[in-house]
């Protein structure tokens, strides 16, 4: 085994210790933790069979057990949810506008949400520096929580207006961690490069990768854990 294997393993042990604590802590309702607004891409490149694969692929991850602990939270409170999609330059169309995430009941709302939608717009260029500027205008207006976190899904580099690293220079990041989940194919290498040098910003942010749409829920699934649970017990440790 090569030291990179290694060093994933022991990652992915640490990360899956941190979210058995989250799940069998108790639930707080007062205070929130985090903000967390996801971005999905429904640029051209995504066609009907990818687009639903994504929205179910997030339904399928956000009914998971884990990530519902560590949505409703610990003492160390609990997360507020919106969900986006975005396209060209001016496509972008709230799906779930900013829920906070207290209990499964408010869980299953926005399941039902997601599956309940159609698709805003179709045919739309990539444009990820907007979608990430849309995103940030959107955490502005988020509840009071601790923390802001912007995810950008997405199987395409930008290219229509700013670029994403503009979208970080023309818009207040101060305070926000953007992650990002690569949709990938046969481009998934060059694709992961772009996003680290481009799309994440802030401490501790990461790219996920999906092998393709229909590994899009167990990706979805292990970096919702990986950004939800580890600032839970970071903020654990800190009280």
């Amino acid at each position: 085994m090569g030291q990179h294997e290694k060093y994933r393993n022991m990652v992915t042990n640490r990360f899956y210790v941190i979210a058995a604590a989250i799940f069998f802590a108790g639930p707080s309702y007062g205070m929130c933790r985090q903000a967390l607004a996801l971005g999905l891409d429904v640029s051209s490149s995504v066609d009907a069979g990818e687009y639903a694969a994504q929205i179910d692929g997030l339904a399928q991850a956000l009914d998971d057990v884990q990530v519902r602990r560590a949505l409703i939270g610990t003492n160390a409170g609990h997360v507020a949810l919106l969900v986006y999609e975005w396209g060209g330059r001016s496509q972008q169309t709230i799906i779930q506008p900013w829920l906070e995430i207290t209990d499964n009941a408010l869980v299953d709302q926005v399941i039902n949400t997601l599956r309940n939608h159609n698709r805003s717009f179709g045919g739309q260029p990539t444009a990820l520096g907007h979608a990430m500027g849309f995103g940030a205008v959107q955490l502005a207006q988020n509840p009071d929580c601790d923390r802001q976190t912007l995810d950008i899904s997405g199987d395409g580099l930008n290219n229509d207006g700013f670029r994403p690293k503009q979208a970080i220079l023309n818009n207040d990041f101060t305070d926000i961690t953007v992650n990002g989940l690569v949709i990938g194919g046969a481009d998934a290498d060059a694709l992961t490069s772009y996003y680290q040098q481009e799309v994440i910003y802030g401490f501790g942010s990461f790219v996920e990768i999906a092998n393709g749409y229909n590994d899009y829920a167990r990706a979805m699934k292990r970096k919702l854990l990986r950004e939800l649970t580890v600032i839970a017990v970071s903020q654990l440790e800190l009280e």
